[in-house]
């Protein structure tokens, strides 16, 4: 989709519009305390509006849609309006069961004819502005792309009770979002695993089952997924050091 941009009386100029969905319907059972863990507080705000501002401040961003918890859509745009300045923010809207269903929720919502689609689990809230920019620039040259991690661990293979091998990790890496995606190839494959009854618990997958490439960027350790109440402890700590995250 071309969108025009500018203001009255100078010049205007075309976009490509990229369109982000931000995912924070999951109910974090892991985490306790009985809510939302995007709800939780990283340096007195909710880690959901750390993952909102980053895409809201990068140059690259047009929209983004919220999936929030069920139910909750309306009361989740009022809060953030409030709290937050995010002109960005094209909708909220209720997610799904399965992560999938809030996923197709996200892109029902995002503008018809958005050439560029991030994904990005609200929990990982210190997304680096390189990697959205680097992932970006992957997934125009490839159709997708996503950022690995890589493993600091050896990691073995496991045969029942016994170990069965030992995998190269210079040969893995661990998925991290955001997930960047051609929009059009990326309709084709959820519309492909739905008609499949496939359901994936990352986005990227659903690419690799129709044989299309897949690129990575470097992950990036402070774009954890808050999973633990130790998880939120640990970036925090890595806040009040002043770590750049750039």
């Amino acid at each position: 989709m071309e969108a025009r941009i500018g203001r009255p009386g100078r010049f205007w100029y075309l976009l490509r519009v990229t369109s982000v969905i931000l995912l924070a319907a999951g109910r974090g059972e892991r985490f306790g305390e009985g809510r939302s863990k995007v709800l939780a507080p990283l340096a007195g705000r909710p880690l959901v509006l750390h993952s909102l501002l980053r895409f809201q401040s990068h140059p690259e961003v047009h929209e983004i849609v919220l999936v929030c918890p069920p139910g909750e859509d309306l009361p989740w745009r009022q809060f953030m309006l409030r709290d937050v300045d995010a002109p960005k923010l094209r909708a909220t809207v209720p997610g799904g069961e399965e992560r999938q269903d809030s996923v197709r929720a996200g892109l029902e919502a995002v503008s018809a004819g958005a050439d560029l689609l991030l994904i990005h689990d609200a929990a990982r809230p210190l997304v680096p502005a390189r990697m959205i920019t680097e992932v970006l620039q992957a997934a125009r040259e490839t159709g997708a792309a996503l950022p690995l991690l890589e493993s600091p661990d050896t990691v073995k293979q496991k045969a029942g009770a016994r170990v069965g091998g030992t995998i190269p990790r210079q040969e893995l890496g661990l998925a991290q979002t955001p997930q960047a995606f051609q929009a059009s190839l990326y309709r084709e494959a959820l519309a492909a695993a739905e008609r499949d009854r496939v359901v994936a618990t990352d986005d990227v997958a659903l690419v690799e089952r129709l044989d299309r490439p897949v690129a990575w960027v470097p992950g990036a350790r402070e774009c954890l997924k808050v999973t633990t109440q130790a998880d939120l402890d640990w970036l925090e700590w890595w806040l009040a050091r002043g770590e750049p995250n750039d």
